[in-house]
């Protein structure tokens, strides 16, 4: 009998055109967060077509499914994939361009979702041969505050019993297909959003003195700000503030009553996030208020910092050499982007790792996540389908 590891590698190629046909499926149909309704029934229909129980409207649009193997209750691993999508406006050509006018796969989850249909689909295949049992979670709503996860943890996703680890994968046009890389430990960054408005007295920009300026205020406000990255966060700890929305809504010669300022905070400390969040809203008030003018500074608290858990994400790295050979993995370095797969590593072990999906010849398939033209070489569906069915059987 061929080993786990040849059956599983044999299976991706198996199931490879069924699952390309619903990743392009998924594609063509994406629904922005909090809207996945017939995203959550494509997939609870894949899995009902394998024989799977699925549980629906976890969170939102989540679901979960179990493959049990033999001895079930000995280990519970969970594997998980996100199903929203990104307002944006496919520029892509191909024949599964986006049906949905300025609604986008353009972060890869539609290859998250397929990939682990295609891994449901090989371990339910091997379902007499592994201990245990899989959870699959597909989660709705990865892009947008407070995040799938955290709705799906709060409505008891895990209520009967608590994953000894659970997997995740992200694409990752950095890498060619058939490539993942790893990082143990603090990885992406916690993510903070900022509202602020700064609000003053309005009037004729020829007449400055007789108004109180919330735009001056605010570009005074912006700039100092920084301080928070530059001068009190500790150069060892990386820390991003960043705004990238700001609305006067006045005129060449109209001073508005008030401006209004989006941004964000990122760091890799939950201390450090704390503290900054205190020292931002001091600052403002105390600049604004000695300019003269009033300010409201909210912010909406985000994903926590994402640590992948050391010992379980060096032996993942090991599983992944022995599945796909040294030369195809790869050591991560940290990043500012953020994931609300953290709020799951924050409750039991887990490992968040990228998968290439980048072509060797076709450059059309390697512009970033959030790109109109992103788009990925579907070889690598090979590599998510079968990866994450070895990770889940191989944990130990």
């Amino acid at each position: 009998m061929n080993s786990i590891k040849e059956q599983i590698h044999s299976l991706a190629e198996k199931h490879f055109r069924d699952v390309l046909a619903m990743r392009r499926h998924i594609h063509m149909h994406p629904e922005l967060s909090y809207q996945e309704v017939e995203t959550s029934s494509f997939v609870a229909a894949q899995l009902q077509r394998m024989g799977l129980e699925v549980k629906s409207d976890i969170g939102g649009y989540g679901l979960t499914a179990f493959i049990k193997g033999n001895n079930p209750d000995s280990r519970l691993i969970a594997l998980r994939a996100d199903m929203d999508a990104l307002p944006i406006h496919e520029q892509n050509t191909v024949e599964y361009k986006s049906k949905h006018e300025g609604v986008m796969h353009a972060c890869g989850h539609d290859v998250h979702t397929s990939s682990l249909l295609g891994a449901a689909l090989i371990l339910h295949e091997l379902r007499n041969q592994f201990e245990g049992t899989i959870q699959l979670v597909f989660q709705p709503a990865e892009e947008v505050l407070p995040g799938g996860a955290s709705l799906m943890l709060k409505d008891g996703v895990f209520a009967n019993k608590k994953p000894h680890a659970i997997f995740g994968q992200h694409v990752y046009p950095e890498l060619p297909a058939g490539k993942i890389g790893l990082k143990p430990g603090v990885y992406m960054a916690s993510t903070d959003e900022l509202y602020v408005t700064v609000k003053g007295r309005g009037g004729h920009g020829a007449k400055p003195d007789r108004n109180i300026d919330p735009v001056l205020i605010s570009s005074h406000l912006i700039v100092a700000l920084q301080q928070v990255v530059s001068r009190w966060s500790s150069p060892t700890m990386p820390s991003v503030l960043s705004f990238g929305k700001v609305i006067a809504n006045g005129a060449t010669n109209i001073i508005p009553s008030e401006v209004k300022l989006e941004g964000t905070f990122r760091t890799f400390d939950e201390r450090w996030r704390k503290e900054a969040h205190q020292r931002m809203i001091a600052l403002a008030e105390g600049l604004v208020k000695g300019m003269g003018g009033e300010v409201d500074f909210r912010i909406e608290v985000g994903y926590p910092v994402l640590k992948n858990d050391e010992a379980l994400t060096i032996r993942a790295k090991e599983r992944a050499i022995e599945y796909l050979g040294h030369d195809n993995v790869v050591d991560l370095d940290v990043r500012m982007t953020a994931e609300d797969f953290a709020y799951f590593g924050h409750e039991m072990p887990g490992c968040f790792y990228r998968l290439g999906t980048a072509s060797p010849t076709d450059d059309s398939k390697s512009f970033s996540v959030h790109h109109p033209r992103f788009d990925i070489d579907e070889e690598a569906l090979k590599t998510g389908m079968g990866l994450m069915a070895w990770m889940a059987l191989t944990k130990d």
